[in-house]
């Protein structure tokens, strides 16, 4: 790698992960927001948008800017290809975590004393979370075996989305007054489940950086035959 291609891949990479910290950060201060019913919080995750639309363009122009100039090879043309569609997976978790802050920001209905938030529903959040902080620590080492950890909690996500929109339906019986407060966690239950499926992509990618294998739509099973 020559010194000028090395100069611009460290730069990059610091993009890309300042891309990461302003994304990870935005989803936590929206579910936080959610929680605590903190509009002032959630209008900053709104207002963070625009800043990393802006990281993200200038992550894309950056890789397209290495493979027209230096046209790298193997690890490196993996690297730069995984990159540019993590960048696009990083974005649109952005985006989810300002879907889940309008619904403070714009649509909250306040709950009755007689509702709580529901069990399932932390549950979910903790899951969500560290599947992106893990995601993207096994991005910035290179661990495909974290990764992998990564795509199996998918599944995980997906049963207990599943299971709480079923206790979340049971309420909805038990307090049709307050339908329109359910439904607001369903919206973000969703928000979230995409979110982890967004990471579950990062993590796909970083397994195509480390070991060139496509395992999309495959499941896992054809990664742990190595």
């Amino acid at each position: 790698m020559s010194i000028h291609m090395n100069n611009e891949m460290d730069k990059l990479k610091k993009k890309i992960l300042f891309l990461c910290a302003k994304v990870e950060e935005n989803v936590q201060q929206a579910v936080k927001a959610f929680i605590t019913k903190d509009k002032v919080l959630a209008t900053s995750v709104i207002n963070m948008d625009d800043e990393i639309d802006q990281i993200e363009i200038d992550v894309e122009e950056e890789c397209l800017k290495i493979l027209a100039l230096y046209q790298p090879v193997a690890i490196d043309l993996r690297y730069i290809i995984s990159m540019l569609k993590i960048n696009i997976d990083l974005e649109r978790i952005g985006d989810l975590a300002v879907n889940i802050a309008e619904k403070v920001a714009y649509h909250y209905i306040a709950p009755s004393d007689a509702i709580m938030i529901p069990f399932d529903y932390k549950k979910l959040v903790d899951k969500v979370k560290n599947m992106l902080k893990d995601s993207i620590d096994a991005m910035v080492k290179y661990d495909a075996e974290k990764a992998m950890e990564v795509c199996k909690s998918d599944d995980e996500v997906d049963e207990i989305n599943a299971q709480m929109h079923a206790r979340l339906r049971e309420e909805m019986h038990k307090h049709p007054e307050c339908i329109e407060y359910l439904l607001q966690f369903i919206s973000v239950s969703r928000n979230l489940e995409r979110i982890a499926d967004h990471t579950t992509n990062i993590a796909e990618d970083v397994i195509y950086m480390k070991k060139g294998r496509i395992i999309r739509h495959s499941g896992s099973s054809q990664e742990q035959k190595e």
